[in-house]
């Protein structure tokens, strides 16, 4: 890889190490790094690779950027590709009161990952703040500063939704602004 974001050379040759062994191996990544121009290494990592745990931040490409620094463009790209290449994955999202907490863009995510064969598991993940005082000792400011902690049960919620977007795309459907209610 040119920029070799993320180790990728020593994540290839640990997942071979131990693939070759027989043991189970799983990446865990927000597909940030993925480029197009990168595909060959990639490939070669998911050809050692089980099971990918993909972060999900928003399925909004602007909402992403303000979130995280940069547009989800990769993100989404990385989620095709590794269906494409015929590898299984979940999707984590951490539902964050005030910013990621949209109904709307809840059901476009399920309708996104409708379409992906080796779709094997959502999770949607209460915010919390467990890490706050991490930052608050190394001197960093967090940006999530005064967002409140979401309950277990707003995440089931969401959850619902995505998985009705799931079905909907399934199903042939498009309803973008009405979502069944919990």
């Amino acid at each position: 890889m040119a920029k070799h974001c993320c180790n990728s050379l020593f994540i290839i040759e640990l997942f071979t190490f131990f693939h070759g062994k027989g043991i189970h191996t799983c990446l865990d990544t927000s597909g940030i790094c993925y480029t197009q121009e990168e595909a060959r290494e990639y490939k070669l990592l998911l050809d050692v690779t089980d099971l990918v745990i993909l972060d999900v931040k928003e399925i909004d490409s602007s909402i992403h950027e303000t979130l995280t620094g940069k547009p989800n463009d990769a993100v989404l790209a990385f989620a095709k590709f590794v269906d494409e290449h015929g590898t299984d994955f979940w999707v984590r999202h951490v539902v964050v009161p005030t910013i990621t907490d949209n109904r709307d863009r809840w059901y476009r995510l399920g309708f996104f990952l409708g379409a992906f064969k080796h779709l094997k598991a959502v999770d949607c993940l209460p915010y919390h703040v467990m890490g706050v005082n991490k930052y608050e000792s190394l001197g960093i400011s967090y940006r999530l500063d005064g967002i409140p902690p979401l309950s277990k049960a707003d995440a089931q919620r969401a959850l619902r939704v995505v998985l009705s977007g799931i079905r909907d795309y399934r199903r042939g459907l498009w309803c973008p602004l009405k979502t069944p209610e919990s």
